[in-house]
């Protein structure tokens, strides 16, 4: 390996309002390298990277590109520096020819414009480079599929002689075979010399295609590996970590009480399931039960708790709620049933930045009720009360704006939308997320609260000690699919989880074939 990183980035710390998105965070990057840059969602892995494709303008800390600092204002800046990026979603334009968006930007010119001639020329040469030499380069790119047109993109971003390759979640649309052909390619730049940033939640792809990585938690640095020196269970250990602090005041679920499960589920479903999203998957839960949901990023715990919630339209499984027959295929049919769900997403799919604290909360009733019946003003007043009061949402003015609140407040003002519905199903998507200490055992509190009354809850985090001490039951997940369904018991703890997740037989093709989607959500 090169005595001199090609990237450096040192003490970078980004914040936004009520969250701290990276911390003081370490990275370096050697020439001739394939670097996995690891995390669970909300690591801070995508904020790193903006950081360095210039995004994201830091707060703190330098960024060293090629032994020079760099202030990168914008992307172009990076460009200029010598890093380019392939993102997950294909950023093409699928109604011109392959060598035109080969060469976008960067066309042969002359006297009266571009030359084509010349232009597919040289795309034919950057083609060649990934392996794709034989594509004529004037096809529409639309002839193409999903792998070649993430290779194409790849040659796009050769053009200039990149120094760096950022690869951000290149393989998840791909099959194995696919896989390993973009493999080949990765290699081949590698070998070349060119430093390659990649990411991704496959675990067995890290292992086959990295050299070194770099693991991130909670926006903060937890330490540089190279991957032939760190086994999985390690890692998931070290990208999941332990965080004690906020549960040494609550018992562990075995201890608190038994759930009566001799009558019917309030919510059982048989083969829940949708082709790319999620393998056909039985879900019971029973009144006064919290099920939790484990499993690393891209295992399907998003995609189960949207499929629960009709969110996503299943394709498979029979639901029963209370021993009935039920279809729930979208939200208003699963508020209708009395089934909420507060999403992973808090700033996109969560709070209306726009709008106060007490707009926000009175969202969920009155989807519920129709927007044709607004609420009457009393009862709008009331509820918000009720629900600031009783989760101690802080400052208590409903009429501030929910942007002005912390991330933890933001947080309880959510609960408390979906707690003003009195669900009977409530499912939480990393609810502790990005707050502080105090509010984690707040949320934490109210979870066990909500269990006592009878109401079910499936409970998603990827702290795994918070889904060991707050669940009756724990589902693991990996790779979309079901692995295990664990009772809780002094047997059932984080190691016992992690261990669950590493011991699974992997593919023997490194490749990891895995169903087509997204591969960004938990």
């Amino acid at each position: 390996m090169p005595a001199s990183p090609i990237v450096e980035m040192n003490g970078i710390s980004i914040s936004f309002p009520g969250v701290k998105a990276l911390d003081r965070v370490n990275f370096r990057l050697f020439p001739g390298e394939v670097h996995a840059l690891m995390g669970e969602n909300g690591a801070g892995k995508s904020t790193l990277i903006k950081a360095l494709t210039g995004v994201y303008t830091i707060d703190e800390g330098e960024v060293v590109i090629a032994g020079q600092p760099r202030r990168l204002a914008g992307t172009a800046d990076a460009q200029t520096a010598g890093v380019s990026t392939v993102y997950q979603e294909v950023n093409l334009c699928t109604n011109i020819s392959i060598g035109e968006n080969v060469m976008l930007g960067h066309e042969t010119r002359g006297p009266l414009g571009i030359n084509w001639r010349d232009t597919h020329r040289r795309a034919s040469e950057v083609l060649e480079k990934v392996g794709l030499g034989e594509l004529n380069p004037r096809l529409p790119l639309s002839t193409l599929s999903i792998a070649l047109q993430q290779l194409v993109a790849i040659s796009r971003a050769t053009v200039t002689d990149s120094k760096v390759l950022i690869l951000d979640e290149p393989t998840s649309s791909l099959d194995a075979n696919e896989v390993e052909n973009l493999f080949t390619v990765i290699r081949a730049l590698r070998d070349e010399g060119v430093a390659i940033l990649f990411v991704s939640h496959f675990l067995d792809q890290i292992y086959a295609i990295s050299d070194r990585m770099t693991v991130l938690r909670n926006g903060t640095f937890q330490g540089e590996f190279m991957t032939a020196d760190i086994d999985q269970s390690t890692l998931i250990a070290t990208m999941v970590g332990k965080e004690m602090g906020a549960l040494d005041s609550l018992e562990r679920a075995s201890a608190r009480r038994e759930v009566d499960r001799s009558g019917d589920p309030v919510y059982s479903a048989e083969g829940l399931g949708r082709k790319g999203t999620l393998e056909p998957t039985d879900v019971t839960l029973h009144a006064g039960e919290v099920l939790g949901v484990a499993g690393l990023l891209g295992s399907g715990r998003t995609e189960l708790a949207r499929l629960v919630y009709g969110a996503d339209k299943p394709e498979a499984g029979t639901v029963r709620l209370k021993g009935s027959q039920a279809q729930i295929s979208s939200p208003s049919q699963a508020l209708a049933a009395r089934i909420a769900y507060a999403s992973e997403n808090r700033r996109d799919e969560g709070i209306i930045r726009d709008l106060s604290v007490r707009e926000n909360l009175i969202l969920g009733v009155q989807a519920k009720r129709g927007w044709a019946r607004p609420l009457p003003t009393h009862e709008k007043n009331a509820l918000v009360e009720k629900y600031m009061a009783a989760l101690n949402v802080r400052p208590a003015d409903p009429d501030r704006p929910i942007s002005n609140l912390s991330g933890g407040n933001q947080q309880k003002v959510l609960l408390g939308r979906w707690l003003a519905t009195q669900p009977e199903v409530l499912i939480l998507d990393e609810p502790t997320r990005g707050i502080d200490i105090g509010a984690k055992t707040e949320i934490m509190e109210e979870v066990i609260a909500l269990a006592d009354e009878g109401v079910a809850v499936v409970f998603i985090s990827s702290e795994l000690d918070e889904v060991v001490r707050l669940s009756d039951r724990v589902m693991v997940l990996k790779d979309r699919r079901q692995l295990a369904d664990l009772p809780a018991g002094d047997a059932l703890t984080s190691d016992a989880i992690i261990a669950t997740i590493a011991e699974e037989s992997a593919p023997e093709d490194p490749g990891s074939p895995q169903p087509a989607g997204t591969g960004a959500s938990s």
